[in-house]
C-alpha cells in the first residue's frame, strides 16, 4: 500500500507515521509513505500558496496552480515507476463520513493520495478537476487535513495483511460488524473491589462468546442505538440477539 500525502507540513506526517504498529509496519515494508509539499512547485520568492477569496469573506484560499502542479508531479512519478494511478482523496468536513466499512474498502487499494488542505478552503476548481473523493472524519473542523489524514492512514494500515500481531484482532474491533465492542478485562482478577466477570474465567468458549456478543449489544444499545437499528435493517441480528435486547428494557 502506498500513501502519497500532499501537505504544507510534510514533517508532521512523517513524524507521526513512525510510531506503534503503523510505524513498525512501515519499517517492514508493508506500506510506503511519500510526502509532497505544494510550496516546492512555487517559484516566487514568497513560495505563496494562498490568496484572498473572490467575493470577500474571512480567511484565505489555497491556490489551484501549486496543488495541480504537485499532483501532476506525483502522478508522473508513479507512472515513471510503473505504479498504478492513485485515488485522490481530499480530507474535508464536507466529505462523506469515514466508516469502518469504507476503511475496509480503502485497504484494498494499491495506493491513495491524501490531499490535506489548510486555511479556509481549496479553490473549488482544483477539487472538481483532481479529486476523486472527499472524506470527513467527523462533524467538526480542525486547522488542516493532516490530522484527519493520519487518522485515515492508521485505520487503513492496521487492516493490511501482516500488520497486526493477532490477525483476528481487527476483526473484533468496534464497527467491524456494525456494533460497538464490549468491555475487556485483564489482571488482576479483582481491582478496587471489582472482580472480572465470572464467565470470562470459566474456560467455556461458547458461554464466553455469547457473553461477549451480549456485552457488545448492550454497549451499542446504550451508546449508539442508531447502530442497532442499522443492524436490524440489515438482518445482522439473530432471534437470540433480539430477545436479549427486548430484555434490556
Amino acid at each position: 500500500m502506498d500513501f502519497e500525502v500532499v501537505s504544507l507540513f510534510p514533517e508532521m506526517i512523517e513524524h507521526a507515521a513512525g510510531f506503534g504498529v503503523v510505524g513498525r509496519a512501515r519499517e517492514r515494508g508493508i506500506w510506503r509513505l511519500r510526502c509532497w509539499n505544494p510550496r516546492d512547485q512555487v517559484t516566487d520568492g514568497y513560495r505563496r500558496v494562498d490568496d484572498r477569496p473572490f467575493g470577500g469573506g474571512p480567511g484565505m484560499v489555497m491556490l489551484a496552480e501549486p496543488l495541480a502542479a504537485c499532483l501532476q508531479a506525483l502522478h508522473a512519478a508513479r507512472a515513471a515507476a510503473d505504479q498504478p494511478r492513485a485515488r485522490v482523496i481530499h480530507l474535508s468536513p464536507k466529505g462523506a463520513p469515514l466508516t469502518q466499512a469504507r476503511v475496509q474498502s480503502l485497504a484494498q487499494l494499491p495506493a491513495m493520495v491524501l490531499l490535506c488542505g489548510r486555511y479556509e478552503a481549496i479553490d473549488q476548481r482544483l477539487l472538481d478537476a483532481e479529486v476523486d473523493e472527499e472524506i470527513s472524519v467527523g462533524d467538526f473542523v480542525v486547522s488542516g487535513g493532516e490530522l484527519p489524514a493520519l487518522a485515515l492512514m492508521d485505520a487503513v494500515v492496521r487492516l493490511l495483511p501482516g500488520v497486526m500481531t493477532d490477525a483476528e484482532s481487527a476483526q473484533h474491533d468496534s464497527f467491524s460488524d456494525g456494533l460497538l465492542e464490549g468491555p475487556h478485562y485483564t489482571r488482576p482478577e479483582v481491582f478496587r473491589g471489582e472482580a472480572v466477570p465470572e464467565v470470562l474465567m470459566s474456560g467455556h468458549h461458547a458461554r464466553i462468546a455469547r457473553w461477549r456478543r451480549e456485552a457488545s449489544l448492550q454497549a451499542t444499545a446504550t451508546r449508539r442505538p442508531d447502530l442497532i437499528e442499522a443492524a436490524r435493517r440489515d438482518g445482522r441480528l439473530s432471534p437470540q440477539d433480539e430477545a436479549f435486547l427486548r430484555n434490556l428494557g
